[in-house]
């Protein structure tokens, strides 16, 4: 199972037959977005829990549908993790001792 944010919904005219009363939605998972069927009715900027592989075809409505990623569940509170600080670059100093001393031990 997957955390996602639904970002908008997806239109697409042309469909196979069976998928038509299907709706789609562009996920985000990370930095990639995804094309997922919507089991649930979640609307754009929610949290939700999407299932992939054979899992999603049969939440979608049957092991012989053609998806591989499908909405579940609507997430009620959901706070994504805060990105982690890059550290720093090698050459930067680290603390105090980086500053060069003077020969009686202070700081120059």
């Amino acid at each position: 199972m997957k955390i996602c944010k639904v970002i908008k919904p997806l239109v697409s005219t042309n469909r196979i037959p069976g998928f038509e009363h299907r709706h789609l939605k562009v996920v985000q998972d990370g930095s990639s977005h995804l094309v997922a069927v919507d089991a649930v009715g979640c609307r754009d900027g929610d949290w939700v829990i999407c299932v992939g592989s054979s899992a999603a075809r049969e939440a979608a409505g049957s092991k012989s549908y053609p998806s591989d990623l499908t909405i579940v569940g609507i997430i009620d509170h959901w706070e994504p993790p805060a990105k982690p600080t890059p550290p720093p670059a090698p050459n930067s100093p680290q603390s105090s001792e980086a500053t060069p001393r003077g020969p009686s031990g202070s700081r120059a």
